[in-house]
């Protein structure tokens, strides 16, 4: 029972799943913290603490712990949502939770942010924490003002600024670029040259763990992202080869397809997809992190286990 207490926010999420499962391998002991009861895997204990807006019972969820990671929150995908709602979840609430902690004794508060505080969804420079924060929407906003808010308080913190995530589950713009690689058509995106940083699941596992291990104090925010960007082009290609196929890349003009993307209303994801966002990770790699797989690997990991359609091209 000497193995660190992890209370984890958002286990229901795409991410918090995936550290509810890994974070027990790594020798920690988790508590999720749960809107509602519901069940959890084994070895997991659970405290309801309802909605994380007005939490309650925090006093007793937060006993014995050693350690939160907070990845609960409003994802920039649901852009529909007032800008009032993301600053109450993802600011106002991650500061109660962090005051909490803190009256708690909790020694480590990891807040998952995002790289949208650092940066839009594009970017002309490569991205590093040393540059002024410059978001341009409301929960890039949402997630600087709650790692301003923990800056104000004693305890010691870490925000992790990670770039687009991807892994089993994945949803958004990576799920629709997943189901476009498995069809078997040719696609015309052999000509986009713009570099992206991705982050793998196992990589943000592997950040969040080196984080919690790292002697203190840190208070401040780090950049998460794979070793390597990489272009579209070639996030296809790697799909493909996890599938046992070659590319099927067709070189057409980027700015058709962008024309293309704007007559069919997609014209803001294609930006996300095809501006340029490249992170440097070097601030985490210098605190000992270590990525555990490169982009293309685990993107061919990523569609093997996501299955083919039938036919292939």
């Amino acid at each position: 029972m000497n193995a660190p207490l992890i209370a984890l926010t958002g286990a229901t999420g795409f991410i918090g799943r995936h550290l509810l499962s890994e974070l027990p391998k790594r020798g920690y002991r988790v508590r999720v913290l749960l809107r509602r009861p519901s069940e959890v895997p084994p070895g997991a204990a659970s405290a309801v603490i309802g909605d994380i807006a007005s939490p309650h019972n925090m006093a007793a969820a937060l006993r014995d712990v050693d350690m939160v990671i907070h990845s609960a929150g409003l994802a920039h995908a649901m852009s529909g949502r007032p800008e009032d709602d993301y600053r109450t979840i993802n600011t106002e609430a991650t500061i109660k939770l962090a005051q909490a902690a803190e009256r708690a004794g909790v020694k480590r508060f990891v807040f998952l942010s995002s790289i949208r505080a650092q940066s839009g969804p594009a970017a002309q420079t490569i991205l590093t924490e040393a540059e002024e924060p410059q978001p341009t929407d409301p929960y890039g906003r949402s997630k600087l003002e709650a790692e301003r808010g923990l800056a104000a308080l004693g305890l010691d913190w870490a925000a992790l600024r990670p770039v687009l995530v991807y892994g089993p589950g994945v949803k958004g713009n990576m799920a629709a670029l997943l189901a476009l690689a498995q069809s078997p058509w040719p696609l015309p995106l052999g000509g986009l040259r713009a570099k992206r940083s991705l982050l793998s699941l196992d990589n943000l596992t592997s950040a969040i763990d080196t984080v919690l291990r790292a002697d203190g104090p840190l208070r401040r925010p780090f950049i998460v992202a794979d070793p390597e960007p990489v272009t579209i082009p070639e996030i296809v290609t790697a799909l493909r080869q996890g599938l046992g196929r070659g590319p099927g890349l067709v070189p057409v003009p980027s700015f058709i397809l962008r024309g293309a993307a704007s007559l069919a209303g997609k014209g803001e994801a294609y930006e996300r997809l095809a501006g340029s966002l490249v992170a440097d990770p070097q601030a985490l790699k210098d605190l000992g992190w270590q990525p555990v797989s490169s982009t293309r690997d685990a993107l061919a990991e990523l569609s093997r286990q996501a299955g083919a359609p039938a036919s292939g091209a």
